[in-house]
């Protein structure tokens, strides 16, 4: 399901910089801003990204990053919105473009690995569904 928000735009491997994703993610996960190089990676090993920017003032409030194996699986990670733009449907809209673009790659399967206090976003706003897999700290 997608949801239209007309006070945000949404682009697909839309333009951005470190400093703006940097910033997102400090914001949106809490910490302090860490140069994080994103640019570089993404344009490396990413099948492509979402962007939502505010349309007032086109600041940066939403990302997720589509990682693939270039052919049939495409991986959803650094799902981000900032605090200001949560619990608006950003992150879910944000979902939904990424698994157009994986869908428009040929893609047939799209993972994502989550938290259980996100289990109600990912099945239920996002229509995943749930499946068995392992995890290897390193």
């Amino acid at each position: 399901m997608t949801i239209d928000h007309p006070a945000t735009d949404y682009q697909w491997r839309g333009a951005l910089t470190d400093l703006e994703l940097d910033t997102l993610h400090a914001e949106g996960f809490g910490h302090p801003v860490q140069p994080g190089g994103w640019l570089a990676r993404l344009e490396r090993h990413s099948l492509g990204w979402v962007t939502a920017r505010r349309a007032a003032d086109a600041a940066l409030v939403g990302f997720v990053n589509l990682a693939w194996d270039g052919s049939d699986h495409a991986f959803l990670l650094d799902t981000v919105v900032a605090p200001q733009a949560q619990r608006q449907g950003v992150a879910t809209r944000l979902v939904a473009e990424a698994a157009d673009g994986a869908r428009a790659a040929g893609c047939a399967w799209l993972h994502v690995d989550f938290e259980p206090h996100l289990r109600a976003f990912c099945l239920d706003g996002c229509g995943l569904r749930p499946t068995d897999a392992g995890l290897l700290a390193l």
